[in-house]
């Protein structure tokens, strides 16, 4: 099993920046890549960014030059800086990790872009 601890999130102003963060733990063996999705309400789920074990980094049109995805692989961590945030960024942003067992999610952070 594979464990996410999610960090961050919060309110903030549109047009400002914030910052998420995750740390994976417990069975991470053959981990090869973590990222952020996103479900605002009445919304499907959508992916946001995904990084690989290898640095290679995916991102949804949506966020292109606006977010920044990261791994540390030393401490299993991602993290997610997003600039220019929009109200149309506001949703609960979930931690994911694909190993060779599957997908593990975190529980989510609220994000909320609003004045």
């Amino acid at each position: 099993q594979v464990n996410l601890v999610e960090s961050g999130g919060g309110l903030v102003q549109p047009g400002k920046s914030l910052s998420v963060s995750c740390q994976a733990s417990g069975a991470i063996f053959g981990l090869a890549a973590m990222g952020w999705y996103r479900q605002a309400p009445g919304k499907q789920r959508e992916l946001v960014a995904l990084i690989t074990t290898g640095g290679n980094p995916h991102y949804a049109d949506f966020v292109k030059g606006r977010f920044t995805i990261s791994i540390d692989t030393t401490k299993a961590t991602v993290s997610l800086h997003m600039n220019s945030l929009k109200s149309e960024d506001t949703a609960i942003y979930y931690c994911n990790a694909k190993t060779v067992s599957g997908d593990s999610w975190g529980q989510g952070t609220q994000v909320t872009v609003s004045s």
